[in-house]
């Protein structure tokens, strides 16, 4: 399918189009060889709840966004390079179907799509991508992935020290290691996760003794003297961590989801919300 689709008229159509939805607030897309293989809406599970993102699946990278008119206008463009995307199917509930894990080294969310055979085939489609992009880069299947974050609404307390209760006057933060919902005095330290940022992000108090008691293991072996860990109060002024603590693109992305009213069903029985082309 890439190599007969590859340099193609249609395909750059397909591709003009896309670049055309977002804007020039994203990236360009066209590139000598890149193949647009297969668009549709899924269900990305975001920190606050579940929301409508587009998907656009080509031969290297997997693109996504939010929705701000359906097939008109995009924002809020994430470009993931398809040699550190690893998949995870999730077991079905009655509350939850359909659903994976993309994972990758600096961010790991859930989707889920709007019927088991449009998960089957966003799960075969993206695994033959990464498999063909691993041979053609020679690398080697990431190993190390982000931890996703716990959705905002699956606790009502801090899941470190079970005692502090959330409210409006009392705020969820997320450990940027484990993913848990902590308060923040579970959370005041800060850590250098250079997969992640190049500034400390906020951790919990756990993550952070194991990651210390790691750190501090690797520099004995090393023969060096060990290195203090800056170490931020919770209300220290800090630019990138600080900010991520507002928790980065999900809030960003709250806005714009006008097509998709709450007290509509997002999937209408019936409707095929993905294609891959041929």
């Amino acid at each position: 399918m890439v190599d007969h689709l590859a340099n193609t008229e249609i395909n750059s159509q397909r591709i003009a189009a896309v670049e055309s939805c977002f804007g020039a607030s994203g990236q360009p897309l066209a590139l000598p060889g890149r193949v647009l293989l297969g668009e549709g809406v899924l269900t990305k599970e975001c920190r606050k709840k579940a929301k409508p993102r587009i998907f656009f699946l080509f031969n290297d990278i997997l693109v996504y966004g939010s929705i701000v008119l359906s097939k008109r206008k995009y924002r809020n463009q994430h470009i993931i390079p398809l040699e550190e995307v690893t998949l995870e199917p999730l077991p079905e509930t009655l509350q939850a179907k359909n659903r994976w894990m993309i994972k990758t080294a600096k961010k790991s969310f859930v989707v889920s799509a709007a019927s088991l055979t449009e998960r089957q085939e966003w799960i075969s489609h993206i695994e033959e991508c990464v498999r063909r992009q691993l041979l053609a880069t020679g690398r080697q299947p990431t190993t190390e992935h982000a931890a996703p974050w716990i959705p905002d609404k699956a606790t009502d307390i801090c899941m470190r020290c079970t005692q502090t209760r959330f409210s409006a006057l009392t705020r969820r933060h997320h450990c940027r290691k484990c993913g848990f919902v902590v308060c923040a005095e579970c959370s005041r330290e800060r850590f250098l996760l250079p997969r992640l940022s190049s500034k400390p992000l906020r951790v919990c108090s756990l993550c952070y003794r194991e990651l210390a008691a790691q750190k501090l293991k690797e520099e004995e072996e090393q023969g060096r003297e060990p290195l203090e860990q800056p170490v931020h109060p919770a209300g220290a002024v800090l630019t990138a961590s600080s900010g991520d603590d507002d928790d980065s693109d999900e809030d960003k992305e709250s806005g714009g989801d006008g097509d998709w009213p709450s007290h509509v069903e997002f999937y209408a029985s019936g409707i095929s919300w993905s294609s891959f082309h041929s």
